[in-house]
């Protein structure tokens, strides 16, 4: 397998940040979403224990995936042409926009608010009990609702994938299996 883009599909390196960042994004909207349904059960402090961490993961992931597109884009399979394509381009811009504002504003009040910062187990800086308020009102008032606006692109994204399969039979999918 190629592990750079071409005209005809995304090579390794793309296809391994993309389906990498979808498993974190189950695993951290499934989180979620378990959270709201069971509460704040013990069975569930391990799954948000990880929330901190996994969000830091996916905001690396979506550094190197910006960049590495950034450097993949005279190679990527270009997207249709008329209106079609326009929306297409447009909901991939809003999904890499999100993908990155909404760990970057949970990561900005993980640091302002004053608590220990503990990423994967490893303590970063110990608590200091001074909230700094311009670091963590942003967060506080559009991480979550962000997040959800994510979840919907990205449940558009995978609907689409089903159109393009089931209905225009255009097997668009086969790019980035």
């Amino acid at each position: 397998m190629k592990w750079r883009d071409d005209a005809t599909g995304y090579g390794l390196v793309s296809r391994a940040l993309h389906w990498g960042m979808a498993a974190l994004f189950l695993w951290q909207f499934g989180g979620m979403l378990l959270k709201l349904v069971v509460g704040r059960v013990p069975w569930m402090g391990f799954w948000v224990g990880t929330h901190a961490s996994v969000g830091t993961a996916l905001l690396a992931l979506m550094l190197a995936r910006g960049l590495w597109a950034v450097g993949q884009r005279q190679h990527r399979p270009p997207y249709h042409a008329g209106p079609l394509g326009r929306f297409a381009k447009l909901g991939h811009g809003a999904l890499y926009g999100l993908m990155l504002i909404v760990p970057a504003l949970a990561l900005l009040r993980l640091l302002g608010s004053g608590r220990e910062v503990r990423l994967f187990g490893v303590l970063l800086r110990e608590a200091t009990g001074e909230r700094i308020a311009w670091m963590v009102q942003p967060a506080t008032l559009l991480h979550g609702v962000l997040a959800w606006t994510l979840l919907a692109l990205i449940a558009g994204h995978v609907a689409m994938v089903f159109v393009h399969r089931c209905v225009w039979k255009d097997d668009i999918l086969r790019r980035m299996l």
